[in-house]
């Protein structure tokens, strides 16, 4: 026996000692920092589409770590992947050649618009390599000496201080100021409010050097994009020189039924970003560009963790699964069959729920702003009856399970969902 497979078979050695276990709550709040409003639960395990808590209880995960847990718990091909690595070489310094950092930068070229890629650990930082490369292309390429870039209202591109500047949700600002200059903001799927922005930002060394959008808005509500939106976008883009950036951190890796969000758009972006997804929960984050727009030089950007062989090869696991077990096509017709459900629900309650949106399995449920009933209320009651689902914004319930979901978990979850609004929410 190996001393690998002698530390994986030693019960004593790979069980957590009772008292630390996070389902004491207590002691879990006495050392962690309270950053999040954590439900009352601590998950232990997780196979395929469900999760088990320290006390036995089952559910069924339709949040997938929000959009993350791509080919759900415990696959096989990640298990797989994650030993052979980590029984080879998990980290060593971008100082050097990472034969899994170039398979997987070809991997994701081969299936978008891109041509080169940079490798980090999270979404906010892929998203800060995107702000970084725009800022230098309108310096050294658009001659813009105050480049401005615009993001859209209601938009979430992470926590940095630079990504919650470019978040245009006061909420996730509130006392972090000052914050970083040069971002305005513009209404989503508004193309006057974005056409008038350009223009009145055009003064003197000061324009917009680049434009930083979802092609849906996650934490903004599950809004996708209008189809005519984006390609007026792309043409005034082509038309004056600014970058269109595309934050897929959420949509990214067949999320949306197809690779990149974008493609459901129509457009191809000058740039793009992604993580969630992409290794199915190990960290990692990815900003790929076109060629014509690559500005980076040696010591521009780094990254310690971007890009270790251990994320790179879990992440190309995720990708040859996805395409394996065509978990695109999957993705597309569980996703209508989720929203066909959820429209039945919504229609046997017009007094509670106004739409049912999402592309493949990102997929929102709005609930009247009129209505007595917050989404959280309804996360809430549907985690007590097995079913995790998360909110987006205070009216808005998310569906995103893993990509490997079936037609039964899909009923399953909208049954449940039922029985939630049945017991607590009389029609």
């Amino acid at each position: 026996m190996s001393p690998t497979e002698a530390i994986l078979n030693n019960s004593a050695v790979a069980d957590t000692p009772a008292a630390a276990r996070p389902d004491d709550f207590a002691h879990f709040d006495n050392y962690v920092m309270t950053t999040y409003g954590r439900f009352p639960i601590a998950i232990e395990r997780g196979e395929g589409c469900r999760l088990w808590d320290t006390e036995g209880r089952e559910y069924l995960d339709f949040v997938a770590g929000i959009a993350t847990c791509t080919l759900g718990h415990a696959h096989p091909a990640m298990v797989a992947a994650a030993t052979r690595q980590i029984q080879k070489l998990h980290h060593v310094s971008n100082f050097y050649y990472i034969p899994q950092q170039g398979d997987l930068a070809q991997w994701i070229v081969d299936r978008s618009c891109a041509d080169r890629v940079f490798f980090c650990s999270s979404g906010a930082e892929a998203n800060e390599a995107a702000i970084k490369l725009a800022r230098k292309y309108a310096h050294t390429v658009l001659d813009i000496k105050y480049p401005t870039i615009l993001t859209a209202q209601k938009s979430f591109h992470g926590r940095t201080l630079a990504t919650i500047t470019a978040t245009a949700q006061p909420k996730y600002q509130e006392n972090f100021d000052p914050l970083v200059p040069g971002f305005a903001y513009v209404p989503y799927n508004d193309i006057t409010a974005l056409e008038d922005a350009i223009g009145d930002i055009d003064e003197g060394d000061r324009r917009v050097g680049a434009i930083l959008i979802e092609p849906l808005q996650g934490e903004g509500g599950v809004r996708p994009g209008d189809l005519d939106y984006f390609l007026r976008l792309r043409k005034i883009c082509d038309e004056t020189g600014i970058l269109l950036i595309c934050d897929e951190v959420q949509t990214g890796v067949g999320r949306t039924g197809k690779y990149w969000g974008y493609e459901n758009l129509g457009i191809e972006p000058d740039i793009f970003t992604s993580a969630k997804g992409l290794a199915g929960g190990i960290p990692i984050g990815a900003m790929a560009c076109k060629r014509s727009c690559d500005v980076f030089e040696p010591g521009n950007h780094a990254s310690t963790f971007g890009g270790n062989p251990f994320a790179c090869a879990v992440a190309l696991a995720v990708g040859q699964t996805i395409e394996r077990e065509d978990l695109l096509t999957n993705a597309r017709a569980r996703g209508e069959q989720l929203r066909t459900r959820l429209r039945a629900i919504a229609q046997q309650r017009p007094d509670v729920f106004v739409d049912v949106r999402g592309w493949g399995l990102i997929d929102g449920m709005e609930i009247a702003e009129e209505a007595e009933l917050t989404s959280i209320e309804v996360v809430k009651a549907a985690m007590e009856r097995g079913l995790l689902i998360a909110p987006a914004g205070p009216k808005v319930l998310r569906f995103v399970p893993p990509l490997t979901v079936s037609a039964e978990d899909i009923d399953r979850a909208a049954d449940i969902l039922t029985e939630v609004l049945d017991a607590n929410y009389a029609r």
